[in-house]
């Protein structure tokens, strides 16, 4: 980890039509979440929990009646037995949107997300298990999601052992009015005021839309480089959680985001002093008003993934940030801008596989998804510069010599069959995971079809993953493929390699639990 990093870090598309809280789940992406319930067609149904009626201790937040009970079960019920039990319930009716809603907010209510990282993975990785299983085969399809269950219950202890954190009830009597709550909201993260921000966010996600909340939240998750980038992440990753588990679940969820960008990991309040973390967007906000006029509407130009890979590897935060700004005013398009980003993490990657690295990926996949969703000209443009600027603080200590996207060279399989040859290049994954990633970068040049890989990759997180990162990184980059352009997408595949399973591993015992508890 670069000294940078080490002192910052303690431990075109179409944009969519606002939308009421009311509607936000049903209406967001209403062409993605409905093929995904055509897929899976058991979330459609719900189904009462039977679990007998609770009360919590009044200064903790409690949850909307029709889940409270089934959180608390996954709250109380032992990690050893917990599986069971939830399968049980499956096999008896409970819903998955039940299942996926009470594992949410239990994460919600009982892991600190301070930091954004370590054991708060366990919240993290919710939505890409659901993604995983959007995916799945029918035989795989809970594997995911009791995967992350068992994850909440290993977080849980590990929150018991650090402290027994545990989310409270609002201040009622501080939550501002309606017509004050943005402006309160504005003024306390600005001023790095906890209090006054919590009550403030409870206001607003009681009377704003889910849209402008999200923009709201997204210039303050990329305003510092504290947590790796997991600012961003959390709140991309949370909103996409609502989406599936119902916006009525909002509140407490947004505390949570709130609570944890405001996490200064130890330093001074940035409001009061010129911090590193927070250089780059105070750079940029002036930076970005260099940008040309019809920015968006830019050229195709395949060669600005070679010129961003160049400037990450050796260039500085300020570098990466101008390099952006000069394209887009030459007429390079968005799109090229977006495919620069996921390449240049790629490389990253390649060059120094590792948590930094892989990193740079779930952050640049966090970027798209906002880019493609907020309004914002401004910002649209600082998710763009940041993401570029953030970039060379993901990089590894130097070595004399690496491995790079572009000197991989591709090498055919010596299976012909597309299961052979996919076998054998997952066989090599880990071994030698270069050669294998050659191998993948020939075999897609004769067999452009990308189906096939991402099912057995997407197998083997499934049976032999063992942490929230190998279903974090896998959704992230099994998820842009088809947005990075043709020209480099052999290439961006190829990397991903290098934070993938191979089959030479052995598989988990948590998988086989999980079938057997599952029938």
């Amino acid at each position: 980890m670069n000294l940078e990093v080490k002192a910052l870090y303690v431990e075109s598309y179409p944009r969519l039509a606002m939308l009421s809280r009311r509607t936000f789940a049903g209406t967001l992406g209403r062409a993605g979440f409905a093929a995904s319930l055509g897929r899976m067609a058991f979330v459609s149904r719900w189904s009462s929990v039977s679990a007998s009626e609770t009360r919590l201790p009044a200064h903790l937040v409690q949850f909307r009646p029709e889940i409270e009970p089934l959180v608390r079960l996954l709250e109380d019920t032992a990690r050893e037995r917990v599986i069971e039990e939830v399968a049980s319930r499956i096999r008896k009716g409970l819903t998955y949107r039940d299942v996926v809603s009470a594992l949410f907010l239990a994460g919600i209510r009982n892991i600190q997300p301070r930091p954004i990282g370590f054991k708060f993975h366990a919240v993290l990785v919710v939505h890409a298990a659901h993604l995983a299983a959007q995916a799945a085969t029918d035989s795989d399809r809970w594997v995911p999601i009791l995967w992350a269950v068992d994850q909440f219950k290993s977080s849980q202890a590990r929150d018991i052992q650090e402290g027994d954190w545990a989310m409270a009830a609002v201040e009622e009597s501080a939550v501002p009015p309606a017509h004050r709550a943005r402006q309160a909201f504005r003024d306390a993260m600005e001023s790095w005021d906890e209090t006054a921000a919590d009550t403030a966010i409870t206001g607003l996600a009681r009377t704003a839309g889910a849209h402008e909340i999200f923009e709201i939240l997204c210039r303050y998750g990329i305003r510092d480089f504290r947590e790796l980038g997991h600012k961003l992440i959390y709140i991309v990753n949370a909103f996409r959680a609502l989406e599936v588990i119902g916006w009525p679940h909002a509140e407490p969820v947004l505390r949570g985001i709130v609570y944890a960008l405001l996490d200064r990991v130890g330093d001074a309040n940035p409001s009061k002093k010129d911090l590193p973390a927070d250089r780059p967007f105070r750079r940029n906000e002036v930076l970005i008003r260099e940008i040309r006029e019809g920015w968006v509407q830019g050229l195709v130009d395949t060669e600005m993934p070679r010129r961003l890979m160049s400037a990450a590897r050796e260039g500085s935060a300020v570098d990466t940030s101008r390099l952006v700004v000069e394209q887009l005013n030459r007429g390079v398009g968005p799109a090229s801008i977006l495919d620069g980003l996921h390449l240049a993490a790629s490389d990253l990657l390649v060059r120094e596989p590792g948590i930094l690295s892989l990193h740079a990926h779930t952050f640049t996949n966090a970027v798209h998804y906002a880019w493609q969703h907020v309004r914002s000209d401004e910002l649209r443009r600082l998710l763009l510069a940041q993401n570029a600027a953030f970039l060379p603080l993901f990089r590894g200590e130097p070595k004399k010599k690496r491995l790079t996207v572009e000197s991989l060279e591709p090498q055919m399989p010596s299976a012909k069959d597309t299961t052979g040859a996919l076998e054998e290049i997952f066989a090599d994954v880990g071994p030698n995971t270069a050669l294998a990633a050659s191998k993948l970068l020939g075999w897609f040049k004769e067999h452009p079809d990308l189906q096939p890989f991402a099912d057995m990759a997407r197998r083997l997180i499934f049976l032999k993953g063992r942490d929230a990162h190998d279903y974090k990184f896998s959704s992230a980059v099994l998820e842009d493929i088809p947005q990075v352009d043709e020209r480099w997408r052999g290439r961006f595949v190829a990397a991903s390699l290098f934070n993938l399973r191979g089959s030479a591993e052995k598989d988990t015992d948590l998988v086989k639990r999980i079938r057997e508890a599952m029938g």
